[in-house]
């Protein structure tokens, strides 16, 4: 892959809030990254905007009133500003990010509906290391979250989460064949949650990873085709008053397609995953469109 291609690929170890999917735990909403999902770009200046979309109609396990119908729907358009430097630390790049979003959250249960418009919670990522090898590239980091979204305990669709949060990345893309036609990647993350606001209750800490398969489907490995696949689970009860030992789980699998356009330094990627195996927290769809530009 060229250079001005590989730039473009600003992949995974890039917190996302989670804002989208009225989910109770962390911050990071599951399926933002994919294919390639470990690998980050050379030295630059990036904006990197995410479209992200989800609806679900199914809650398993929570807590509705008898009889109650359960949907949720939400929208956020998030800008994410990225500098990779030529700064080398222990033979890697070393980067960071800044990202304040906004969007849309409604969530009606039975008669009752919530919805706010506003901005989520901001989320600084101070550390990024990107290794790149022959044929395998490796990345990690640390984001933190600071609560300056609005939060409520009234309304569940407001996109704060009223609470600092603090993440590890740890990701890796191997390139299966030489020429890098394909690649498998696998991205964890580990987010620890600080005591909420108001409520005095700690979320349980979160285990996430996120794999993708693709291949390229053109010589100058400008378009990729791949499955990508996700994986949540709420590692550790929460903590404090009327608190349970219930702990939340998601799965979701599903298609993405990516293309690139050099002459533009640009990139694109168009993400669907269908979520199954869900426990104590909303199962739906998840809609990611991102746009990458550098400067």
């Amino acid at each position: 892959m060229n250079s001005r291609i590989n730039s473009l690929l600003v992949g995974g170890l890039l917190a996302l809030p989670a804002l989208v999917q009225a989910q109770s735990t962390g911050h990071y909403p599951v399926g933002v990254e994919g294919i390639k999902g470990a690998t980050l770009p050379p030295p630059g200046w990036y904006l990197r905007d995410y479209n992200l979309g989800y609806f679900a109609d199914s809650a398993p396990d929570m807590a509705l009133p008898p009889g109650a119908d359960f949907d949720a729907f939400g929208y956020v358009n998030a800008p994410r500003l990225i500098w990779i430097t030529s700064l080398n630390i222990l033979g890697a790049n070393y980067g960071m990010d800044v990202l304040v979003p906004f969007g849309y959250r409604e969530i009606n249960i039975g008669s009752t509906r919530y919805n706010y418009t506003g901005f989520g919670d901001t989320q600084v990522e101070p550390l990024l290391l990107s290794w790149h090898f022959t044929r395998m590239d490796i990345g990690a980091g640390y984001a933190f979250w600071a609560p300056t979204g609005e939060f409520s305990t009234s309304n569940p669709a407001k996109l704060g989460q009223g609470f600092w949060g603090h993440m590890l990345t740890l990701g890796l893309t191997y390139y299966l064949d030489p020429e890098k036609t394909w690649a498998l990647s696998a991205l964890n993350r580990y987010e620890f949650n600080m005591e909420q606001q108001d409520t005095h209750i700690t979320p349980g800490q979160d285990y996430t990873v996120e794999w993708g398969l693709s291949k390229s489907l053109n010589a100058t490995k400008t378009i990729d085709l791949g499955v990508i696949g996700y994986y949540q689970q709420q590692v550790t009860t929460d903590h404090g008053p009327n608190t349970t030992d219930n702990r939340s789980r998601v799965v979701g699998l599903g298609p993405e397609l990516s293309v690139a356009f050099p002459k533009a330094s640009m990139f694109l990627s168009v993400r669907y995953a269908r979520e199954f195996a869900a426990e104590y927290r909303p199962e739906g769809n998840n809609f990611i469109l991102t746009l990458t530009k550098r400067f």
